[in-house]
């Protein structure tokens, strides 16, 4: 259970409803006279009410599949879904040299990025040889690094983390995580605030008015250098605490969307999350 018995949003969900609840009663028993009896009934069936409404309340925190926040003018959409499914622009996260061999080895089958290029890459009609020379002509000079040569196989070139690629003006493919000299992806945690402020500002000078979905960026198998654990969950208001101190801002009806994978939002308290939009 995701969200617990004490957990703190939920009580204050919770006093929303007790505090009308008891605006309503004190409101009637003022107004109205009614023998002892009755008061004793109705403080029963009251309190009866009151306890549904907490385990209903309760339920509806553990089953949440979907909140919106609101960061200054934009609304943030949280929901459980398939990346590739949504409308607008998709972020994919690459890693800093924008590899494309699909081996297990550099990159997994199972990760977005492995998914992307084995089963979404033809449709767009390209093969890997040519985004391969897409990303490496496309991606501007200021976003390309320099220095530190790489001791294990894949492409030379190695890119800033947030650098964006837009493909076919549906894909943006970003350098997300750095690659150590055994091809396990790898970031310290200033490098991932880098990554996330870097990404909210490439993506504001390319998004034109469009909705984008990404991904909890780095809730696969990035490893965090200093940290041992980290949630999904924390992964997930780090980036909307990045986005809040970024200059991206999408206007009406565009919309950031963050897609989590269905086997993943059962441990993620949305009701949590629900409750950042003020505190952001």
């Amino acid at each position: 259970m995701k969200v617990h018995f004490y957990d703190r949003s939920l009580w204050n969900d919770f006093y929303k409803y007790l505090s009308a609840i008891g605006l309503v009663t004190s409101t009637t028993f003022l107004f109205i006279t009614t023998s002892d009896n009755f008061k004793i009934i109705t403080g029963g069936v009251l309190s009866i009410a009151i306890f549904t409404v907490f385990l209903a309340l309760w339920f509806r925190a553990n089953s949440l599949k979907y909140v919106k926040v609101k960061i200054d003018s934009t609304s943030v959409e949280i929901k459980e879904g398939d990346l590739f499914e949504q409308e607008g622009l998709i972020a994919i996260g690459f890693n800093e040299y924008f590899d494309t061999v699909v081996d297990d080895k550099i990159i997994s089958k199972k990760s977005l990025n492995g998914i992307f290029i084995d089963t979404y890459l033809i449709h767009t009609g390209k093969e890997v040889d040519e985004l391969d020379v897409l990303i490496e002509n496309g991606v501007e000079n200021e976003h390309k690094a320099k220095g530190k040569k790489r001791k294990a196989e894949g492409k030379l070139q190695r890119y800033k983390l947030g650098a964006i690629y837009l493909l076919d003006d549906r894909y943006i493919l970003t350098a997300f995580t750095k690659f150590n000299d055994r091809n396990e992806a790898r970031l310290t945690m200033s490098e991932y605030l880098e990554f996330l402020v870097n990404f909210w500002d490439n993506v504001n000078s390319i998004y034109a008015q469009r909705s984008v979905s990404v991904p909890i960026f780095g809730g696969g198998i990035t490893r965090f250098k200093e940290h041992k654990t980290i949630s999904d969950e924390e992964l997930l208001k780090i980036m909307l605490w990045t986005f809040k101190i970024s200059e991206m801002r999408f206007k009406h009806p565009a919309r950031l969307t963050i897609i989590i994978h269905p086997e993943k939002i059962k441990a993620i308290n949305l009701n949590d999350i629900k409750g950042l939009g003020n505190g952001l």
